[in-house]
């Protein structure tokens, strides 16, 4: 035994949204490091007693590693819990590249994302036939910056949806360069703060709309936005072609809708 670390995605917020596997993690963790900003306290009922609790928000990077390299050195699992899926704007390069530095196991258990639980929020599917089957996610620039070719006016250029994480600070920007890409005025927006918790708000409005409404809710953090075709009305959309009578494949022949039925599929 070296000592392992499993990074955890914690979900969105609903500590109900946790996965099996980052219960699992959690009780078997003799030190649990978890964003207490970010993450509700009520998944920390999943860790064993006595393990030891470090909320990782006042703590920088190398002092976090400290625990890791601790965690080699004593042969303890640490238990490293994010909001959100730890994969996405996780800070999780960094630190996976310091476990192996020091010769550590290394696990990732994904979690619910955002971007699912502000759909749910949204009551809507966000890839729907003739209307959007694409999902971009991006943020604007703030203190972190961006590489060159992923600049949010060129994204928006597809016109398709577009999720943005961090980009709520400064809003008229924000509607500048999405309008500035191409999106009229009238696209539909939706901005979602704090998915899955219970104090979630729900803001849809137009594009010509986003910074006002952005502002007049007072959301500066937390929160994703949601722009594209996908987020307005729907109902003359194509129907998914996997269940449409006329669409054949191999577990439902034309022609033939009992030839594959009660059968199960072969693995």
């Amino acid at each position: 035994m070296t000592g392992r670390v499993t990074f955890v995605g914690a979900g969105p917020g609903a500590p109900d949204l946790l996965t099996l596997r980052a219960v699992e993690a959690l009780r078997r963790a003799d030190v649990v490091v978890w964003a207490r900003s970010l993450v509700d306290p009520a998944i920390l009922e999943h860790a064993q007693e006595g393990a030891e609790l470090v909320p990782s928000d006042e703590r920088t990077h190398e002092e976090i590693v400290e625990i890791y390299a601790r965690a080699r050195r004593d042969s303890l699992e640490v238990a490293r819990v994010h909001s959100g899926d730890p994969t996405v704007y996780g800070a999780l390069h960094e630190q996976l590249a310091a476990c192996r530095a020091l010769g550590l196991a290394i696990e990732i258990v994904p979690g619910v994302s955002s971007v699912s639980a502000a759909a749910v929020a949204l009551g809507q599917e966000l890839t729907i036939p003739d209307v959007s089957q694409t999902l971009i996610y991006t943020r604007r620039p703030t203190r972190t910056s961006m590489p060159a070719n992923e600049q949010l006016v060129e994204l928006a250029r597809h016109g398709t949806t577009l999720v943005l994480f961090l980009s709520v600070r400064r809003p008229r920007e924000l509607q500048a360069d999405l309008m500035e890409g191409g999106y009229t005025a009238e696209t539909p927006c939706a901005v979602v703060y704090r998915a899955s918790w219970p104090d979630e708000l729900v803001v849809r409005c137009e594009l010509k709309d986003l910074a006002t409404s952005i502002k007049s809710n007072r959301i500066t953090t937390q929160a994703l936005v949601l722009v594209g075709p996908a987020l307005g009305d729907a109902s003359c959309a194509g129907r998914s072609h996997v269940y449409d009578p006329g669409y054949g494949h191999r577990y439902r022949r034309l022609g033939r809708p009992d030839r594959y039925r009660d059968k199960a599929p072969k693995p």
